[in-house]
């Protein structure tokens, strides 16, 4: 005898219409990283899935930096866990920048508005929504789901992902898949089509502190050993220079993906780094969305030097933010080297992989379905996050990741700009979606 799938139970009003109600309550949560702390909105999301009959633990790393796990049992209990994991903390934002209040939650011309709207409170409520929803209806996922409330990410997920990982790993017993931030956004291809890039792979961290030793003197008198300048030279060389174009496999997939649907006919073989990037501009925006995912970066970040304008100190620091892509982090780590001065020294202040995964299996097949079901304009394909999120550490418990938030959004919102900016907002009708694409996703994942 064979059995039969449970029926879809598609997203209802309810959940359509409190999403956006739990995203304006979870923005009015002030959980800057680091000035605040994520207890008061934690206990907020362990009451939202109590309400709807779903137990949670909360799990403090240190006073007040809180985490939210909880479980939802799947249709078929033989089945690996998928882990779908969100943050509660937002960066900073300075309220004089903005046109509204970024703690606000306010609705206006189609937006919520706020801090977090788009990083990451919305995917935060589309969670909570969704959950809710398969708890009123009595609806299972096709398999467990383990579901992560996390702090700290903005600052690296040290009282959050990372912590949860080294001392409570028990938490994610049986989980095999996981979904979180870095795609699963829509990014419009012409007037009617969009590309919907989904994670599978990100760059590495390497933030590194140089310093530089030298002669301290008067400032008035020469010095060919002056700290400030060799270091200033040295960020100088790397600043100005330009790594050689890496076409890794998510990236190569989106660029082929977009030439098909546009019919460009471009030569992505080309040996020659001046032809290559001739071939790539035939795809306009596309390759320009995809510049910082083309090669591996270096962008010097802070100087600190000095203490009296007439001393020369002997010393200097800096910071530079290096990521690199996933089979090149040795490129990056010795072009670096041999960009410093010999009086300039190299230490790490966060050193973290790179990641990559296939982008096949049942729940790429399902992420993708999803995104076609609701909208069939869209084009889900493979992508390289340039940043990193709570991923990495749950590699480190063998855990396959993606990032998919199910987000469809204006053509003419420019998206990327207001990650970290001011005026940051998600349109509601993106809300919406996210709980349409994830309840389909769960129930068929």
């Amino acid at each position: 005898m064979t059995s039969t799938a449970p029926a879809l139970v598609p997203a209802s009003e309810e959940a359509q219409r409190e999403v956006v109600e739990l995203c304006a309550e979870l923005i009015r949560f002030d959980t800057s990283n680091p000035t605040s702390d994520e207890r008061a909105c934690a206990d907020w999301v362990v009451a939202r899935l109590a309400e709807a009959g779903i137990a949670s633990e909360l799990v403090e790393s240190a006073p007040g930096r809180a985490n939210v796990i909880a479980r939802i049992p799947g249709a078929d209990p033989a089945r690996g866990a998928l882990l779908v994991h969100g943050h509660l903390d937002v960066v900073p934002a300075d309220a004089a920048e903005w046109r509204i209040p970024p703690f606000s939650g306010e609705i206006r011309d189609g937006y919520l508005w706020g801090r977090g709207a788009i990083d990451m409170k919305d995917t935060v409520a589309v969670m909570l929504a969704t959950a809710r929803h398969f708890a009123r209806t009595g609806a299972r996922p096709a398999r467990e789901i383990v579901l992560a409330f996390l702090a700290d990410e903005e600052a690296g997920g040290r009282f959050g992902a990372h912590w949860l990982v080294e001392h409570r790993p028990e938490l994610f017993a049986g989980v095999t898949e996981a979904i979180g931030e870095g795609g699963g956004f829509s990014y419009a291809l012409d007037d009617t089509r969009r590309l919907y890039p989904i994670e599978n792979a990100q760059r590495g961290m390497a933030w590194m502190e140089l310093t530089a030793t030298g002669r301290a003197g008067h400032g008035s008198s020469p010095n060919s050993e002056n700290a400030v300048t060799d270091l200033a030279e040295s960020l100088t060389r790397i600043g100005r220079h330009t790594f050689p174009v890496r076409l890794i496999a998510p990236v190569r997939a989106v660029l082929e993906e977009a030439a098909r649907l546009q019919g460009v006919d471009v030569d992505l073989d080309a040996e020659d780094a001046e032809t290559l990037e001739a071939e790539l501009a035939k795809l306009g925006h596309v390759a320009d969305f995809l510049q910082v995912v083309l090669r591996n970066s270096a962008n010097p970040t802070m100087f600190s030097a000095g203490y009296q304008t007439n001393v020369i100190p002997g010393r200097a620091t800096a910071r530079v933010d290096g990521r690199f892509l996933p089979g090149h982090e040795q490129e990056l780590i010795n072009t670096v080297d041999a960009l410093l001065l010999p009086s300039v020294s190299r230490a790490w202040v966060n050193h973290d992989i790179a990641m990559e995964t296939s982008f096949d299996g049942p729940l790429v097949d399902a992420m993708c379905d999803a995104v076609r079901a609701e909208d069939p304009d869209g084009h889900p394909v493979p992508y390289c996050n340039p940043g990193g999120t709570d991923a990495k550490a749950f590699t480190k418990l063998d855990i396959r990741c993606f990032g998919f938030k199910g987000l469809k959004l204006p053509h003419d919102l420019d998206y990327s700009r207001l990650f970290h900016g001011v005026d940051e907002r998600v349109p509601l009708e993106g809300l919406r979606f996210g709980v349409r694409v994830m309840t389909r996703l769960w129930h068929d994942c």
